[in-house]
């Protein structure tokens, strides 16, 4: 069965500025050696957001205007580096719903999309407005409409960007391939069993 379709995610915004924010940032390697993603959402941007002695660096995410926030707001070339899945589940688990960026390292957004974590890409001039509107304004929701690709927050509206793939795998509830090859299984097996040698 299909996943629930994503069409519109709504929510405060918290803005991470910056570019080239890579996925050992969002999640450091030494949280990595984990049996299952529980618990990653902690750490998310662990060693930018407290000093080597454990002191809170007052990092957006932890200033209380922004405590609740579903929405990331961050710069150009979010997520790149290293391949690891670690990153967008530290998000996910963090609470965060969607991503608004500038563009996205391809393996991060499939990383992404696979998890219902839709990721859209808008121009410089928007990303900043959203960023100044947003720290004035932290109580505000900014909604992003996947079907109209806009995002919307108090006076604002900018159009946004995502490969027709993933928006379509989002829309119709269709983002997580195993799931969909789960739906599928009987086809699955009959075809295994007209192909030689095959396992069904």
């Amino acid at each position: 069965m299909s996943l629930a379709p994503i069409q519109q995610v709504s929510g405060r915004a918290v803005p991470v500025e910056g570019d080239d924010i890579d996925t050992d940032r969002i999640i450091p390697a030494r949280y990595m050696r984990c049996v299952t993603f529980d618990g990653l959402g902690e750490f998310l941007f662990r060693d930018i957001r407290q000093s080597p002695e454990s002191k809170s660096t007052n990092h957006p995410i932890d200033q209380a205007k922004f405590k609740g926030a579903t929405i990331l707001v961050s710069g150009m070339n979010f997520g790149c580096g290293s391949s690891r899945e670690h990153a967008p589940q530290a998000i996910v688990r963090a609470g965060f719903k969607a991503v608004i960026a500038g563009n996205f390292a391809e393996i991060f957004f499939g990383n992404s999309t696979t998890l219902g974590l839709p990721c859209v890409a808008a121009q410089k001039e928007d990303l900043r407005a959203l960023t100044q509107w947003i720290e004035s304004e932290p109580s505000t929701t900014v909604k992003i409409d996947l079907e109209k690709l806009r995002v919307t927050a108090g006076k604002l509206s900018f159009p946004v960007t995502m490969k027709a793939s993933a928006q379509q795998g989002l829309l119709t509830g269709r983002y997580d391939a195993i799931a969909d090859l789960l739906a599928n299984l009987p086809k699955v097996q009959s075809m295994a069993s007209i192909v030689p040698g095959a396992v069904a």
